[in-house]
């Protein structure tokens, strides 16, 4: 049974200029749908909300909403008065005689998006300015919620939080989000822009990729049909014209027609199923293992009752070829962890080791080094020149843009004209010409098109350096690291082997219920816990190694050598298909050896990290 309707658009036609957005668009919201609107950059994704909340004028066609209907859209950007409080904001449109109602929805969901409802909104850094904009359109309630990008500069935990309430909403939704994972676990339905039309289906995200791709594959078929009538009208224009009466040129003129309409719809559908691609680059040819190590590592800032702990004892072995993703709440720890990585910042008290010759390329999530005055050609070709340096072989600027999807006309525009996709995009194409031995990637799926996301995926799976990747995109985790390191807070820090899948599996499995109280009474503890332990000295180094330690340090290289060699080969049985079905009780004591011998690896390194730093204290005292 269909739901009632709520908005129809019949027919529009929106133009920018010379240039056609929708043309004959037509659609239909019904009450309670949760929609997923999807389309490359410039599809109109924007356009089409604008339809919808009635700001977007048309050339032609009609407009219909249900009486009465209230509409609310979160913005990419959205004005405020910096001397408001963010409480202030949030209430702005609610009617008078509901705000005590809403009052206390307010401080649910702002302490959900952890928000100081009495800071001033000038005050407040991007991404807390974007969560009070999302805070605001929740508390309103709208029968008809728009929301784009709802989840950028929210940690997972929000994430999670929004998707439950999501599922519970009363209204109609529709979301634009690159987040595959928030699209899939919240949407029933959606709407494909493509070439100015719009496609529909009625299941959620979850099953875009196999809709989607049987429709282009019905439409290749089409064109090579096509095709086969085109070639043969064709050839019988090509022998000529005995006669020329009046049918005969009227064929001619349609075998044209034909033509010339094929060639159109084809290129039309190259350009749709068209993937950016840059061949990665190899890894710097290192033959160094370990390119970083952290050890016993202490962090802190502020003083007295304002102290916040980021690591404490925090050891770590980066090796080459590592791929780790990085996550954690705003503020616990995940920037100072990488800082102190690439040497913009030193430990309070332990060792960050890096290897010399050690190369960082770092996209950081913020654009710091992205001249908003400088031209597209500037940041591609700083020194000047038409041409950039793309793994070692030299490309013509308009060409590379445009596997980026950049219009080669814009490569004179500025920065700042750029939307914040652009500018990522930018910012990718930038570093991925020649990234170095080792890639910091901080938050650089915000604000990309999921076409740009399979490009960096692709890129990211034959790239042979060691990377890093702070994200909040549980999808795009599980495609690119194979290790996670989650920043819980107070210092406290878990590390986890496989993607965030994987992570949230193993989380799932040890917070136990009991194991959650527990550490909530440890907390509590914690400050005095930490005032003894600053009244405690550490004990004096000893002046030389015993014989037990220095002989254990001999023999640990061989040991961690035998162990990688076993983990080799233990990895080569299991990725063998038939395994299971041949002996699944020699699969099974595989697996149970695999991870036992994961873990021996580990104590091993750590062991030796411990020792190597032992004797490198004694030496230097």
């Amino acid at each position: 049974m269909a739901t009632p309707l709520l908005l129809s658009v019949k027919e529009a036609t929106v133009r920018y200029g010379e240039t056609t957005v929708f043309e004959d668009l037509s659609f239909n919201i019904h009450k309670g749908k949760r929609i997923a609107l999807v389309g490359r950059n410039g599809a109109g994704k924007s356009t089409l909300m604008n339809i919808i909340t009635g700001v977007q004028e048309m050339e032609v066609g009609e407009r219909w909403e249900d009486q009465g209907l209230t509409i609310g859209y979160l913005k990419q950007e959205f004005p405020f008065d910096p001397n408001e409080t963010v409480f202030d904001f949030i209430l702005k449109e609610i009617p008078p005689d509901d705000r005590e109602i809403a009052s206390y929805k307010v401080d649910i969901i702002a302490a959900s998006f952890l928000l100081d409802t009495s800071a001033k909104m000038g005050r407040l850094s991007g991404g807390e300015l974007r969560r009070t904009g999302l805070a605001r359109i929740l508390v309103e309630e709208p029968e008809i919620l728009l929301l784009d990008e709802p989840t950028n500069h929210l940690d997972l935990e929000a994430i999670e939080w929004l998707e439950n309430y999501l599922k519970g909403y009363n209204g109609t939704l529709m979301c634009i989000s690159h987040d595959r994972t928030f699209l899939s676990n919240i949407t029933d339905q959606v709407f494909w822009l493509d070439r100015g039309q719009i496609r529909v289906s009625p299941k959620g995200f979850k099953y875009f990729d196999e809709w989607s791709e049987e429709l282009l594959e019905q439409e290749r078929r089409e064109l090579d049909n096509r095709k086969q009538m085109v070639a043969l009208e064709m050839d019988w224009a090509n022998r000529g014209v005995k006669a020329r009466v009046k049918r005969n040129v009227r064929r001619l003129e349609q075998a044209h027609e034909m033509r010339d309409q094929y060639e159109r719809d084809k290129s039309a559908y190259r350009q749709a199923t068209k993937k950016i691609k840059v061949t990665a680059k190899k890894g710097v040819d290192d033959h160094a293992k370990v390119v970083a190590e952290f050890y016993n590592v202490h962090k802190s800032f502020g003083e007295g009752d304002q102290k916040k702990t980021i690591l404490e004892k925090f050891s770590l072995l980066i090796k080459r070829g590592d791929r780790i993703g990085i996550l954690g709440k705003n503020g616990s720890g995940k920037t100072t962890f990488l800082k102190l990585l690439i040497g913009e910042i030193e430990p309070d008290k332990g060792n960050v080791k890096r290897r010399k010759e050690l190369e960082f390329s770092y996209f950081d999530q913020k654009r710091r080094t992205l001249n908003m005055n400088d031209t597209l050609q500037r940041v591609l070709c700083p020194e000047g020149g038409d041409y950039i340096d793309v793994m070692d072989k030299k490309r013509h600027v308009y060409g590379y843009l445009k596997d980026f999807m950049f219009d080669p006309k814009r490569v004179q525009d500025k920065v700042s004209t750029l939307s914040g996709g652009q500018k990522n995009r930018l910012m990718l194409a930038k570093i991925l010409a020649n990234p170095k031995s080792c890639l910091i990637l901080d938050e650089p799926t915000n604000d990309l098109d999921m076409d740009t996301l399979d490009m960096l995926e692709e890129i990211l799976s034959k790239y042979q350096g060691t990377l890093l990747v702070v994200s909040h995109d549980r999808d795009f985790l599980d495609q690119t690291v194979n290790k996670i390191i989650a920043f819980e807070g107070n210092g406290v820090i878990e590390q986890t082997v496989g993607g965030y899948s994987d992570y949230l599996e193993w989380k799932q499995k040890n917070q136990k219920p009991e194991k959650k109280k527990k550490s909530e009474d440890q907390a509590k503890k914690s400050t005095s816990v930490k005032n003894n332990e600053k009244k405690t000295s550490a004990p004096s180094s000893p002046k030389k190694m015993s014989y037990k330690d220095k002989y254990e340090l001999e023999q640990l290289p061989q040991k961690i050598q035998t162990t990688e060699a076993r983990l080799k080969e233990l990895k080569a049985m299991l990725s063998d298909a038939d395994f299971y079905q041949k002996d699944p009780d020699a699969f099974h004591e595989a697996t149970k050896e695999f991870g036992e011998t994961e873990s021996k690896l580990e104590r091993y390194e750590n062991r030796w990290l411990e020792l190597e730093d032992q004797k490198a204290r004694i030496e230097n005292s």
